[in-house]
């Protein structure tokens, strides 16, 4: 997907080419009246950047779904991911336990951004160290589901049967998914290649015109 982003420091809004500008709390474009003069192209990381860090946004969640038992590869992975949604002032939302999940809040929480954990148990306190929101559900592996629909977009990295039933939710609720590592192929999830390449496209993804 290919999008051209423009940022206006005069209005303090993301234009596109059709006097469209990005209303950053319903997180959608609507039609502007005059286009500013003063625009200036940025990437789509850029772009969340200016959003989020315009005062005038709500704070979107995406999440990072993957095994509890992450090899070293998929550990590290899933902490810089937390790392560049937390950059981009974005919410980390995950299952809130450990393996993948805590690494991603690990470095979502380290740098400074908010990590919300929807756990199974009934219990908060069975939440890793690094989630700054537990949410006790208390539903067990239906929590999965939960996850997919409050989230933006999905981020797999690795995983086997659990993590391929929050990707089948994520695709069947039409959000963008996205896999790093030893994610399984399944139709629709995308693969960028690398951590920096799945967070522009996420970017990208997550303003396009498809979420207003």
């Amino acid at each position: 997907m290919t999008m051209t982003f423009l940022w206006s420091d005069k209005t303090g809004h993301l234009w596109q080419e059709e006097n469209m500008y990005f209303d950053a709390w319903q997180w959608q474009w609507v039609q502007g009246q005059n286009t500013p003069d003063d625009l200036t192209t940025i990437s789509g990381q850029n772009a969340v950047r200016a959003v989020t860090g315009s005062g005038k946004c709500r704070t979107i969640p995406v999440a990072v779904i993957g095994p509890r038992e992450a090899d070293g590869d998929e550990t590290a992975t899933a902490e810089n991911i937390g790392k560049a949604l937390a950059n981009l002032g974005l919410a980390t939302i995950c299952g809130g336990k450990s393996g993948v999940m805590e690494a991603a809040a690990r470095g979502a929480y380290t740098a400074g951004g908010l990590t919300i954990g929807l756990l199974p148990d009934e219990d908060w306190h069975a939440a890793n160290p690094f989630i700054s929101l537990p949410l006790a559900t208390g539903i067990g592996r239906a929590r999965n589901a939960l996850i997919a629909q409050s989230a933006q977009a999905l981020i797999a990295v690795g995983g086997k049967y659990g993590t391929l039933s929050e990707i089948a939710y994520g695709l069947q609720f039409g959000k963008p998914v996205f896999g790093l590592c030893t994610t399984p192929d399944v139709p629709g999830l995308r693969k960028e290649g690398s951590v920096d390449a799945t967070i522009e496209a996420l970017a990208i993804a997550l303003l396009a015109p498809q979420h207003m």
